[in-house]
């Protein structure tokens, strides 16, 4: 129980509203994560795989039609329409409340109700913020226990400062008609309902840490974002943090546990977070940022020895596996993974490749950060650490360079603002669609982007010592349809380019579009990349861009009078400079 009289009244409500058969308070010791587990490997939510080679590991099958982010479900509900804005769907609060009470309704009837105290964040850091979320998921709780800072410490904090988010969560019937995830910032809570999917149940992750917490960031003058936070350690002992914004499934945790080129001897890569960033000004003047998670919730297909050996290494043990394939040894399999041969797919049929992939496209491992080869104790640090660069990168094959560096704070903002990828199989939709993805926040931000810009923009009258904001683009093609860049560890190249020029060590041309490398100052040694492909992908076409400045005016515009005057000003600035 709690000493906290607005949790125990909201537990009471909830109680009243659901009818649970049991309520039970998490403290995320270890014996209760084996009578969770114990309860669903006798159930069938886990199945447990082969003990020997994957100790502690266990699969979960969702429903199918329960296997990504429901972003035409998700809803932003506030008093005015015009605060959610257009990137967001808008339901009045009164009316989404309404509807949600009548979902949650005697919802939990022979169920237990399970109270979650959660950190994000580390649990002494003043950057952290607390939640509790409300479910009748044990796969939620065993989720959130690796995900955040679960249980009885953050119980403690919430008791010694009285505040938290609140989260209600019921999988209910898993029917998709019957399936809504609602954000009301103004009274800081989420409510779900009719999922068991990651990003749509574990109400810490995208819901907390980035639509409320945007909410709340822009309230109280700090920034919550879409970014991983690596360290880059030379050999001389110094390490540079960068916070980067990638879309979902665009590579963001690879680069988040990269692996430096063999010719990059005596350099070290840290993982401090790969999906969640939250920075705030410190007494120095710099960017200070924690990650608010405590584990990965990565994208399992595609994880490899070849492209992350860190994630393959993290996920051997005591990881939770959902959606992927299983070998006849009754190990987790995914494409990408090795070369053994599936028996089943998943949805637990006999794996036929003819029919589709062994793993759906969107599965899942989530495993505490703390296994991961390249673990940085930095994730704990009371205070974070400090921001020496923040890199934006979308996905495109054509027109964007390899990396390129705003020309002021401003000019970054547009950059981040204006970036744009393809859709990926994290997303219900059409998959391979180029759409407008600013900070790798649509899906994400808690409120108006003319607003979000607008706090992004203020950040110089906040904060003396901002760091330099760079664009990358990993997945440039040629002409037949070739990526010209091989990506992976090798990004560890543009990665010391950009460290470089942050130490003044290296220059680079100012352009219409940003400052752009000189070809030669980007090590290749070792890569089979020849100057005329460096060159190409670092090529500026004047009137390709102008014609993605009119896309780039198009979109922007299409926030009214809210949007701030500077990034007109800003992108007028980049098409005079394209004319001349």
């Amino acid at each position: 129980m709690t000493s906290n009289a607005i949790l125990k009244q909201w537990i009471n409500e909830v109680s009243e509203l659901t009818q649970p058969e049991n309520i039970h308070w998490c403290t995320g010791s270890d014996e209760e994560n084996r009578q969770l587990i114990d309860g669903m490997l006798e159930t069938g939510e886990f199945i447990e795989l082969n003990q020997q080679t994957n100790p502690g590991c266990y699969l979960h099958r969702s429903d199918p039609s329960d296997v990504a982010r429901v972003e035409h479900l998700t809803f932003i509900c506030t008093s005015k329409k015009e605060d959610a804005g257009p990137n967001n769907l808008w339901m009045d609060p009164d009316e989404a409340k309404a509807r949600m009470r009548d979902l949650f309704e005697g919802c939990m009837q022979g169920r237990t109700l399970y109270v979650i105290p959660y950190c994000m964040g580390p649990i002494d850091s003043p950057l952290s913020r607390c939640g509790v979320e409300i479910t009748d998921s044990p796969y939620v709780v065993a989720n959130m226990r690796l995900m955040t800072r679960m249980g009885s410490d953050a119980l403690a904090r919430i008791e010694r400062e009285g505040m938290f988010i609140k989260g209600l969560h019921s999988i209910g019937e898993l029917d998709p008609e019957r399936r809504f995830i609602m954000h009301f910032p103004e009274d800081l809570m989420i409510q779900s309902f009719g999922s068991g999917y990651g990003g749509n149940a574990l109400l810490g992750k995208k819901c907390h840490a980035l639509r409320i917490a945007s909410y709340q960031a822009r309230t109280e003058g700090w920034l919550a974002e879409h970014m991983l936070i690596v360290g880059i350690e030379n050999p001389q002992g110094e390490t540079h943090y960068i916070a980067g914004a990638f879309p979902s499934a665009c590579g963001k945790t690879n680069l988040a546990m990269l692996i430096p080129p063999a010719e990059y001897e005596g350099w070290k890569v840290w993982t401090v977070g790969d999906d969640i960033c939250w920075m705030q000004p410190g007494e120095d003047g710099r960017l200070w940022a924690i990650n608010p998670e405590a584990g990965f919730f990565g994208v399992a297909p595609g994880t490899g020895a070849s492209t992350n050996p860190n994630a393959l290494e993290s996920v051997k043990s005591n990881s939770i596996f959902t959606n992927v394939g299983v070998t006849a040894d009754n190990q987790p399999w995914w494409e990408g993974k090795d070369d053994d041969v599936p028996v089943t797919d998943w949805r637990g049929k006999p794996y036929d490749p003819e029919v589709g992939p062994a793993a759906h496209p969107n599965s899942r491992f989530t495993v505490s950060m703390k296994k991961c080869p390249s673990y940085s104790d930095k994730a704990e640090a009371k205070f974070g650490v400090p921001i020496s660069a923040i890199v934006f990168g979308g996905r495109r094959e054509r027109l964007v360079p390899l990396v390129m560096k705003s020309k002021s704070w401003e000019h970054g903002v547009l950059l981040g603002a204006s970036m744009a990828s393809e859709t990926t199989a994290a997303n219900i939709g059409a998959v391979g669609v180029v759409r407008r993805d600013p900070m790798a926040m649509k899906p994400f931000c808690g409120y108006n982007f003319a607003d979000y810009w607008a706090h992004w923009l203020s950040f110089t009258d906040r904060a003396s010592n901002l760091p330099p904001i760079f664009h990358v683009n990993w997945f440039r093609k040629d002409g037949e349809g070739k990526f010209m860049w091989p990506g992976f560890g090798d990004n560890m190249r543009v990665l010391e380019w950009i460290i470089s020029h942050i130490k003044g060590e290296v220059d680079s041309t100012p352009t219409a579009i940003g400052g752009m490398p000189n070809a030669s100052d980007i090590n290749t040694s070792g890569l089979d990349t020849d100057d005329a492909t460096m060159n190409a992908l670092l090529e500026v076409d004047p009137q390709a861009w102008l014609d993605e400045s009119e896309q780039i005016r198009e979109y922007l515009e299409g926030y009214g009078d809210r949007l701030p005057d500077q990034m007109i000003a800003e992108l007028d600035k980049v098409v005079a400079d394209l004319k001349t």
